[in-house]
């Protein structure tokens, strides 16, 4: 069992580094050169990998001319999910008046895809600019115990349907990245399908929504791979003392792994930049350059029944795009949205999801009105730069901003 023998050997390295390493935090002793103590730090975080998420800690929001405070807190809990709010003062809107009044809550769908939620910390810093927002916060699947039960795709749209629900349904604008966009159009649909109030407009941004168009090759992987072979290579069952010791799951170092091959020059850009703002002895930077690896270092497990269920739906049966999809007994229908707009975002650089997979929600969503949609291919933009740095900043945030000012 390889998850038993790394938290064996992580445990043993953690007490070597306690007696061995100084815990630095971009000071040194007397003498001690900055780029040994840099190199004591970048060790003590090989050793002593984050354990749990930093925490998304955003306080205050810039609006025009002034900060202005954010207050978190839990809507909604499951067992595997917990629902946050990130709310600004009430007088955040005043301050934006060439706006034409507040903008509905936008409800950001993390991906449940190994990384957690705060990997779109920078994102959710970026949406509290034109509103209050929801963010999806998946657990670790090792942390749930088994008496929570199973959890598998169709339990992730329903936890999602749950969620939108007690955040006012009718009057929200849905933001679902990467993995998270089938799910979320799914919920949308089965919503539409049953004649509730609808969301006022869904974005997907980089999610294989048709995964046969310009399969990349992680796609690729998937779709040649049976469900045995994941069952029996990429699944392992989670050691003592985790509260989850039992359950059958996908690790989150097996997906780290995955990421840093996958997108190497990623990892180099971070560390690089970790490196330099040690170098440099700003602090503000150090811990800044510090937040970003570790939020980019911490990984989650996925339940088993959801990991195979994702990879046959969406990569091997390829059931949404194919109208074949269903959740319990209710066939998912993205025909059936009719008042909810629709906003696709690529990167033309991105090596996870194919050019034309998350576009082709504009197909499958047949009944929406032109008026009511956009298509947004963004130059020169890889996966990670759809939420993430100067692309999001500059292109795409704007741009959804322009979007949901015109479908008022």
């Amino acid at each position: 069992m390889w998850y038993a023998w790394l938290e064996t050997q992580r445990n043993l390295m953690r007490m070597l580094g306690a007696w061995n390493l100084p815990a630095v935090g971009g000071s040194t002793e007397p003498g001690e050169s900055r780029a040994t103590a840099v190199g004591y730090d970048w060790l003590y975080r090989l050793i002593q990998p984050p354990t749990e998420p930093p925490p998304f800690d955003i306080t205050t929001v810039r609006i025009g001319a002034r900060d202005i405070p954010v207050v978190e807190q839990v809507i909604e809990r499951t067992p595997f999910c917990t629902l946050r709010k990130f709310s600004r003062a009430p007088d955040a809107a005043a301050l934006l008046p060439e706006q034409g009044g507040e903008t509905p809550a936008i409800f950001l769908c993390a991906p449940l895809a190994g990384h957690h939620a705060v990997m779109l910390r920078e994102a959710v810093e970026a949406l509290l600019q034109d509103s209050d927002v929801y963010v999806t916060d998946w657990a670790n699947a090792r942390d749930v115990p088994l008496d929570a039960g199973p959890f598998g795709l169709d339990d992730y749209v329903l936890v999602i349907q749950r969620f939108l629900r007690a955040a006012g349904g009718s009057a929200l604008h849905i933001v679902a990245v990467c993995q998270a966009t089938g799910p979320a159009l799914a919920a949308t649909a089965l919503a539409a399908s049953a004649g509730e109030a609808p969301a006022r407009s869904i974005t997907l941004a980089g999610g294989p929504i048709d995964a046969r168009i310009a399969p990349t090759q992680i796609g690729r992987f998937a779709r040649t791979h049976s469900p045995d072979w994941f069952r029996n290579m990429a699944i392992d069952t989670v050691p003592p003392p985790h509260p989850g010791a039992g359950r059958r799951v996908y690790p989150g170092f097996i997906q780290h792994a995955a990421f840093v091959a996958a997108n190497p020059e990623r990892q180099w850009a971070l560390e690089s930049s970790y490196w330099a703002a040690q170098c440099s002895g700003d602090e503000r930077a150090i811990a800044s350059a510090r937040r970003r690896l570790n939020e980019y270092a911490a990984v989650l497990d996925m339940t088993e029944d959801y990991f195979l269920d994702s990879i046959r739906v969406f990569f091997q049966e390829c059931s949404l795009a194919c109208g074949n999809w269903q959740v319990g007994p209710h066939p998912v229908r993205p025909q059936d949205i009719v008042s909810t707009a629709l906003c696709t975002v690529e990167g033309a650089r991105d090596d996870i999801t194919g050019a034309g997979q998350t576009h082709a929600a504009q197909t499958l969503c047949s009944g929406i009105a032109s008026a009511m949609r956009q298509r947004l291919t963004v130059e020169n933009c890889d996966h990670y730069d759809l939420f993430t740095g100067p692309k999001w900043h500059d292109v795409i945030h704007p741009a959804l901003a322009a979007f949901w000012r015109s479908i008022r």
